[in-house]
Parts: structure tokens; sequence; C-alpha cells
């Protein structure tokens, strides 16, 4: 039975057993050494039967998908899809093939609990580089392989100046790194009547990597954010082998016979790519600020305002699928829309409900691009991420009505798009008739009543019936009257009597 258990032990764990075994064989009675050694060796049995089931000679089944650029939404949505779809095809390892100087926190979070909570074994080659959030996910992984020349660390949390944000970013950062390290668990090792502790991933080091006042006696010193070359990695128990692509990788961890199966990205991915970018978002929201113009200037419902759909459709779906927008933010901006509708197309005039519309729709749409894992820290940093948006969608805006202006006036002064909207200039010559004139000739004149006005009626004047209206009280039939004003096409008389009293 020995034989089976050693034939799966793993050297290294093995190597530690006997040392701590030695030095407690003083300590303990011969019948409690017995109990030991089985233990151990069951311990260890088990372990190795984990590694050989990777390094199997049956076909091992390896999944690899990338992170080869900025840690976002996006990559942390391509990564479930990845561990869902290495859990489906029963992949027995998956391997992240890593080249990216770091990302958003909340992303690599996420992507980091993914990973110590997989089932599945999950490597890392480093190719190149594995800085910031790239160093967390990393160091979250069972094994790392790196590239010759490669580098692992400077996990400060920055803006996007580059310059450090306030410290409970910097506090998150540190406590998620050394959690992380403290994941891959520790040995206990009795030298000398001393307990020694001995990480696989020593939890200071993966500290060091953000804090600089960190101070590791021939590692760091303070003032000096942690990174690792390759070979340094290699020393510090921080990369379990250097290898120059996913081939070398499999061999240096003893597996021969394999099939890799690798995420593809889809059209969808990089259509949602393509759409977050700040400048595509940007002429999006021009397209909604114009299409809303565009159909308010021409009549019925129309192309203008199914292209400011589809534009709001097109800002809204990748942010809200990759976690950034929420329901709320999205429930703003409809509502803004709403109130804008109203109105121009229900209340005279613009007041209240338009100005509160706008400003629900501007916050609808700057909201939409902010993290809002940034409020759970420095109020500070979360402000300068909204100014950011804020500044990006005003923007948009101005630029959008400009061109709506300068675009409207020669698209409906044009001979193919003039009947777009109705004509400044109606000529009696195109057969247009304008309102009569003459009775605002008639202030000053007197006439007689031709029937009662109560206060509307009929005058007399010139020997021209017109229709009038009193301004004081009843007029009777027959009575002299005597026009005083013309407003909205209506006469307005008085009797003559009342004129010369009041004179």
């Amino acid at each position: 039975m020995l034989i089976i258990l050693f034939c799966n032990f793993d050297p290294f764990g093995l190597l530690t057993f006997l040392e701590n075994l030695i030095m407690m064989r003083k300590h303990l009675k011969k019948s409690w050494a017995y109990l030991v050694v089985l233990s151990g060796l069951l311990l260890l049995s088990s372990q190795g039967i984990n590694e050989e089931e990777i390094s199997a000679d049956e076909k091992v089944l390896v999944y690899k998908y990338e992170i080869k650029e900025q840690i976002a939404p996006a990559i942390w949505r391509i990564t479930k899809k990845s561990f869902e779809e290495a859990t489906n095809l029963g992949a027995d390892l998956i391997i992240i093939h890593m080249n990216t100087y770091g990302g958003l926190l909340d992303a690599a979070d996420s992507i980091r609990t993914m990973i110590l909570n997989s089932s599945i074994p999950v490597f890392v080659f480093i190719d190149n580089n594995a800085a910031s959030a790239g160093a967390l996910i990393a160091i979250a992984c069972d094994r790392i392989y790196m590239r010759p020349g490669g580098s692992i660390g400077a996990a400060t949390v920055v803006d996007q100046t580059g310059q450090p944000v306030p410290d409970k970013y910097q506090s998150f950062m540190r406590s998620t790194m050394r959690a992380t390290a403290e994941a891959h668990g520790r040995d206990t090792i009795i030298q000398d009547n001393d307990t020694i502790i001995r990480w696989h991933r020593d939890p200071k080091i993966a500290e060091a990597m953000v804090d600089p006042s960190v101070y590791i006696e021939g590692i760091i010193d303070t003032g000096k954010v942690l990174t690792f070359t390759t070979e340094e990695a290699i020393q510090n128990g921080y990369c379990e082998g250097q290898a120059n692509n996913i081939k070398e990788v499999l061999q240096f961890a003893g597996i021969e016979n394999y099939e890799i199966r690798e995420y593809t990205f889809s059209a969808t991915d990089r259509i949602i790519g393509f759409l977050l970018n700040p400048i595509v978002s940007g002429l999006l929201i021009m397209v909604i600020v114009g299409g809303i113009y565009f159909e308010l200037q021409s009549p019925g419902i129309g192309f203008p305002l199914a292209a400011a759909v589809i534009a709001a459709i097109l800002y809204f779906a990748p942010l809200y699928l990759e976690g950034l927008a929420q329901n709320w933010e999205l429930i703003i901006f409809i509502i803004g829309l709403i109130l804008i509708a109203l109105e121009i197309f229900a209340i005279p005039g613009f007041g209240v409900a338009g100005v509160l519309g706008i400003l629900l729709v501007i916050i609808g749409l700057t909201l939409a691009m902010v993290d809002n894992v940034v409020f759970d820290f420095d109020f500070s940093f979360a402000f300068a991420e909204i100014i950011r948006a804020f500044f990006i969608v005003i923007t948009s805006m101005f630029l959008a009505f400009l061109l709506s202006l300068y675009i409207g006036k020669k698209l409906f002064t044009a001979q193919a798009f003039g009947n777009l909207a109705l004509r400044k200039d109606l000529k009696t010559d195109d057969g247009f008739l304008g309102v009569e004139s003459k009775p605002r000739e008639l202030v000053g004149k007197t006439g007689i009543a031709d029937s009662v006005l109560r206060p509307s009626g009929k005058v007399m004047i010139d020997d021209e019936i017109y229709d009038a209206k009193s301004e004081f009280g009843f007029i009777n039939k027959g009575e002299k009257v005597k026009v005083i004003r013309y407003e909205t096409s209506q006469i307005y008389v008085v009797k003559v009597e009342d004129e010369e009293a009041r004179e």
C-alpha cells in the first residue's frame, strides 16, 4: 500500500513532510510517530492524485482564452463565458494567455474570485506583462508561468492620468492582494523547536506590489512598488516556471497528451467592444440629439425619430450588458424624454417640464457611462469620473445641436429636400393668401351699429358691414359707434356718446 501511495506523491510536499517528521521525531513517541506518518502519507497521496489527474497519459482537455487588453467589464464577461464553456466541455485545465497593463479594479476582482472558486485548475501564461489588475488575476491562478523578460506586479491603484488614487482604494487593493496570495495555503514547519509558517505565495510580497511603504529584506526597499522579473518571480514563489509559449507551459506541467479548445471572439463581442469606445458613444449621443431636432422640424413621425431611437439603443445596450448602466439610469433617461415630449406637444411654451426633461436626459446619459463601483470609495475620485462622462455628453450634445442647425439650413433650402419642412416665404404669386389688412385702417373711424352688440355684433362703416365687438357694455342697433382698436382680427368699438363723455 505504501508503494501505491508513494507513486502518487507530490515530491515537494513529500520533502516538506519528511523534513517536519525528522524535526519532530525527538518529541514523539513511537506509536504517535506511526500515526503521523500514516496521516501524512494519506494527505500527500490525495494531493498527488489531483496532480496526476492533470498529467495523466490519457488526453487532457485544455481550455484557453486570452486577456490581452485593458481589464474591463468586457473581459469579465468573456471570462464568465469561458469558464461556463470550459465546464460544459468537461475541461481538465483552463489556461489564461495574459499580456495586460491592468484595468478596472472591480472587473479584476470579479475575475480573481471566479478563478479562486473554480473547480477546474487554472494556469496563467504571462506573455510579457501582468501589471496592476493583471497581477491580481495572475496571483489567483493555481500556477503562474512567465515568458523570459516578463514582469508581474506594480499593482498600485491609479486614476486615468496615472496618479495614485486615495488610500481607500489602496487599502482595498492591499487586502485583496494579501487574501489572494493567502488563498493558496501555507506549510507549517517545526525547526529547532520553532514553528515556521511558509506560504506558497507570500502575502507580504503581494502587498508590496501595491504599497511602497512595505519593506521586505533582500527583496524590496521602502518607497518602491514591487515588480518581479521572471527570474525573481521564480525565486520568490510567484512563478512556477519559464516558458515561451503555451506548448512549453504544458510540457513544464508534465502534460504531453492534450487537446486545446480556445475561446473565439464572436461578432457580438466585437460589436460591444466597438460601441463602448468613448468616441463612438459621443457620436451616438449626437445622433440622438440630432434625430430629435430633425423630428421636431419635419411633419409627422419618420426617419429622424427612428434614428434617435436606434442610437439610444446602441448607446445603452452595451453599457447595460457590461454592467455599467443600471435600470434606474435607463428610467431617468426615459422619463427625461417623456417630459421633453410633453413640454413640446402638450404644454404651451417651454418651462419647468422641458428644463427638467433635458436635465434628466443628460443625467441618464452621463451616469450610464460611469461604473457604479466608484461610489463605494472616495467621493473625489467618483466625482472626477462623473465629470469626465459629463464632458463627453455635453460636448456631444453641443456639437449635435450646432451641426443640426447647419445641416437643417442646408437640407431644407435645397431643392431636392425642400418639401421636408414648411417654406419660410409664402408668396401670393405662389397662390398663398394673406390676411386682409383693411380692418386695421378703420381705427378712429365712426359708423352705425347694424345690429345689437351684446357685446359682439355688426357695424356699418363707410357703407360696409364688419363684425365688431363692444368694448364697454351693450350697444343698440342704430347707435353711433367709433372704432378704437383692432386686435386678433377683431374690431373693437364704443358708443360715440361714451367716448365723448370720457374725453
